[in-house]
């Protein structure tokens, strides 16, 4: 395991549980970098953020590449009612009702030992699949909110651009119980040994603005 220290012109470090990010319209280069807390490659994970837009078209919610992989790890709005994720640059679907009103609130989940991915929206369970089995998320990662990497750390293309709020965003090195998930979704707040939101290290890239939320 290895711990993160810097000391960069443009790395912020805050508390963001009473903030979100805004990506207030559609670019090809606006982005936050997420440095994260310790650097280790995955053996098992869950990411969990709240996202807020009216963008019918595809859109990246949270992108983590390698040198040798594009989609080492991602999160991504496909179509309408369709989330996708992508581990080790191999896809999973899962069908889900939109709403397009509110936040949603997205944790997404997976284990190496069984392949087993979870999808949980506004705190109800998506049917369960399976992808890289025995596989392992590696480290040294670029990971970014805003665009979908295409190659490390860039190549972005706008019509993938996030457009709207993100916050509450964090990552775990092991699977979330179902009442932790139930628990954030009602608002409540555990640190996150990977990326904490509480505690975030970030770069701001472009047209990105830091409000607090409107949404309760």
């Amino acid at each position: 395991m290895v711990y993160i220290w810097f000391a960069a012109y443009g790395i912020h470090s805050q508390y963001m549980r009473s903030k979100v990010l805004i990506f207030p319209k559609e670019t090809s280069d606006a982005h936050v970098l997420l440095i994260p807390q310790i650097e280790k490659s995955l053996e098992n994970f869950t990411i969990c953020l709240r996202a807020y837009t009216d963008l019918s078209r595809p859109y990246s919610l949270f992108s983590y590449a390698t040198r040798s992989k594009d989609n080492e790890l991602l999160l991504y709005k496909g179509h309408p009612g369709e989330y996708n994720l992508f581990i080790g640059n191999e896809k999973i679907s899962f069908q889900v009702n939109d709403d397009l009103s509110s936040p949603v609130h997205i944790c997404a989940s997976w284990e190496s030992a069984s392949g087993i991915a979870e999808l949980w929206i506004n705190n109800k369970p998506l049917v369960r699949k399976g992808l890289k089995k025995g596989y392992l998320v590696k480290a040294e990662a670029k990971i970014i909110l805003g665009q979908e990497q295409d190659s490390f750390g860039g190549n972005f293309s706008q019509k993938q651009s996030f457009v709207g709020e993100i916050g509450d965003v964090n990552l775990w090195d092991y699977v979330l119980s179902p009442s932790d998930i139930h628990s954030l979704y009602n608002g409540e707040t555990f640190s996150a040994n990977i990326l904490d939101w509480g505690a975030l290290n970030y770069e701001i890239k472009g047209y990105v603005v830091i409000k607090p939320p409107l949404w309760s």
